[in-house]
């Protein structure tokens, strides 16, 4: 596609949670990410499609920390993270979920919840000798929250079960409901969807709606068109590393750039 074709992301708007400010990596002589630039506004859920080798993957590892960039920058709330470690932005309030979850060996779904939250007095020597009713407090609390966060995802059955029991379905479940521990400003979905049953699929969908509805950002990467365009808008289109253009699901699928960037470009 001719590089005029390349409207480029919406780079106007108002109270922005997430931007990425010329974004570049390459592999090698290919270039993954060419001088992506977006925004996501805060309240919004924002889809991200875009053809196999798009870079939608890439960008994703970019703005959370898991890849190092070339060049560019990413901020959050207007903070430059690009400097920080992936734990460090979720400090930030930039959060992650991945296509395929990963499952913790020896760990009851009880104890997987926990690794979520941030930094606790318990894991100080200092506060254990010295603020121990302090520390008991606040895992109770984080235990307490545990259990809300999986009712309210409908798995608060499997508190105890070993997470290596676990449906592929159930897993990313449990992956979403492990994000909120950290109460993220915006929460990054990689394929939220992908695999899992139809009956799954409408209940995620659910899900990332009603918690929208309170306020949460999204940012979602997903294959499946049907469950994106009902679910998002803005989305953002992405081409051979470059954002091809960014409107509402109508414009999208009703732009000549898009219909050929999958048909004519890298592949459906």
């Amino acid at each position: 596609m001719n590089d005029d074709a390349y409207e480029g992301a919406r780079l106007d708007k108002s109270d922005v949670v997430l931007k990425t400010t010329g974004l570049e990596k390459a592999f090698g002589g290919l270039v993954a990410t060419d001088s992506v630039s977006i925004e996501v506004q805060r309240g919004t859920i924002t889809g991200m499609i875009g053809p196999n080798g798009a870079g939608k993957s890439t960008l994703f590892n970019l703005i959370s920390g898991f890849y190092e960039n070339d060049a560019g920058h990413v901020t959050v709330n207007g903070e430059d993270v690009t400097d920080l470690e992936p734990h460090e932005r979720a400090r930030k309030g930039l959060v992650r979920t991945f296509q395929t979850p990963r499952r913790l060996e020896g760990m009851s779904v009880r104890e997987a919840m926990l690794v979520g939250p941030g930094p606790q007095k318990g894991e100080s020597i200092f506060s254990l000798f010295f603020s121990g009713s302090d520390v008991t407090e606040e895992e109770r609390a984080n235990i307490e929250q545990t259990r809300e966060l999986l009712e309210r995802f409908e798995i608060g059955h499997l508190i105890d079960q070993p997470s290596t029991d676990l449906s592929g379905g159930q897993m990313k479940l449990v992956e979403l409901a492990r994000a909120f521990t950290t109460n993220p400003d915006i929460l990054l979905l990689d394929e939220p969807v992908a695999g899992v049953n139809p009956t799954l699929a409408n209940d995620i969908k659910r899900f990332i709606r009603e918690l929208n509805e309170e306020g949460q950002t999204f940012l979602i990467i997903e294959h499946d068109m049907p469950f994106i365009m009902d679910l998002a808008d803005p989305i953002i289109v992405l081409d051979q590393g470059k954002v091809l253009m960014e409107g509402s699901p109508d414009e999208v699928r009703s732009d000549d750039r898009v219909i050929e960037a999958y048909l004519g470009g890298a592949g459906p």
